[in-house]
């Protein structure tokens, strides 16, 4: 095994996943099962909105250059002429001199360009309002294709969807959008010390964390994860859950047997396979230096470290970024302090986001490598470059949210 173990840089290996990552599938789902997903093509508007000129108050619709001039000592005396009805056009005309009724979100009629609010009139008469305050044209009222034009483009590719993108789509009649399918992704723990969270410890033995904090983080990034059975160090075993696994995935995730040693299995059953390609089998990282991963026909095996913060750490790592169909949310950050890092090695560093006297600042959490309660404390982490050796307090960087 130890031929296979060479230590490729953290570009080298990101650059690999991304050339042989399964293709993301689109499917045309539901507006209604929209929430959450992302677009795979932009949405361009099949109409105007509003598709007609409407007002956005109460009040009366005219020719606006029938109230120029007009104050409260001086109004401007209209004709009365008639009522718009919500949901209906007129069926008059206003001439010079006339205005009439409308509601909000009424069909202004054919001769008008304006409404003025209810509060500045008053009726005097059957058939006569006193306008006390002049309009401009177009003020108060929403013009045709003023919201959206038709054939504008409304949502672009890789928008994950809010509600208030459904509501907007909903809103010109669009019901259905085709969206990137989720990916399926295996996830396989093994080794002969790991036992099913109920389960108590006994000495040496450890509970299954990986399948449960990678499967949260699978979902994370939108993917369907699907848990195997825990996998004791038999070959035999291992290949029949792999076996499994390609078949029902497209990607598979295996914790533990990445390291080397005499009873790392994991990547002797991925070359098995025909069919197989190993990418690379060591990343100059910390943590996650005996990260592997294996090309399988049109499938990818991702071998992460045992140890769950590892593990974690690396999936959001390599795995996270291709999975999601949107970039890794970033903020700058001032780091807090000074951070020694060794060069030829990427480091990545669990960090919590502060606020400092108006400053956003990164602060480190550092400790044993394997305490998962400094991760569960993190906000984002931050990526010191094979490069560099360290960062200095107070220099900006990018911290990437988990």
């Amino acid at each position: 095994m130890g031929e296979f173990f060479k230590v490729v840089k953290y570009d080298y290996a990101w650059q690999k996943i991304k050339e042989y990552f399964p293709v993301a599938q689109v499917e045309e789902i539901s507006l209604l099962d929209a929430y959450g997903r992302v677009t795979a093509t932009s949405v361009n508007s099949p109409e105007s909105l509003p598709g007609f000129n409407r007002t956005t108050v109460d009040g009366y619709a005219l020719n606006a250059a029938d109230t120029y001039g007009c104050s409260e000592s001086l109004p401007a005396f209209l004709e009365m002429v008639g009522e718009v009805k919500m949901g209906v056009t007129a069926d008059f005309k206003l001439n010079t001199g006339q205005c009439c009724w409308i509601p909000t979100g009424g069909v202004l009629p054919e001769g008008s360009n304006a409404a003025v609010m209810v509060e500045y009139t008053e009726k005097l008469g059957e058939d006569t309002i006193l306008i006390y305050r002049p309009v401009g044209p177009w003020e108060n009222v929403m013009q045709k294709g003023e919201d959206i034009k038709e054939g504008q483009e409304i949502i672009p590719p890789g928008r994950r969807i809010r509600p208030q993108d459904i509501g907007l789509l909903a809103s010109i009649g669009i019901n259905s959008l085709k969206v990137y399918k989720p990916y399926t992704i295996g996830i396989i723990s093994t080794g002969d010390e790991i036992i099913p969270i109920n389960d108590k410890p006994e000495v040496g033995q450890v509970r299954d964390v990986n399948s449960y904090s990678l499967a949260a983080a699978v979902r994370s990034c939108g993917s369907l994860p699907h848990i195997y059975p825990i996998v004791r160090d038999s070959k035999k075993k291992l290949k029949e859950v792999i076996d499994q696994g390609l078949n029902d995935n497209d990607v598979l995730l295996l914790s533990g047997g990445s390291s080397v040693g005499t009873k790392d299995l994991t990547l002797d059953v991925l070359l098995s396979y025909p069919d197989s390609e190993l990418l690379f089998h060591g990343i100059a990282v910390k943590p996650g230096k005996p990260t592997l991963a294996v090309k399988i026909g049109s499938k990818m095996a991702i071998g992460l470290p045992g140890h769950p913060v590892s593990a974690l750490m690396m999936f959001y790592i390599v795995c996270a970024p291709a999975l999601r169909f949107i970039p890794t949310l970033e903020q700058e950050a001032f780091i807090s302090m000074n951070l020694p890092s060794q060069a030829g090695r990427d480091d990545f560093i669990p960090v919590k986001l502060v606020y400092e006297d108006g400053r956003r600042m990164a602060v480190p959490l550092l400790g044993k490598s394997g305490l998962m309660s400094i991760l569960s404390l993190a906000d984002a982490y931050i990526h010191i470059d094979y490069e560099k050796q360290g960062l200095k307090q107070g220099e900006l960087i990018i911290a990437y949210l988990f």
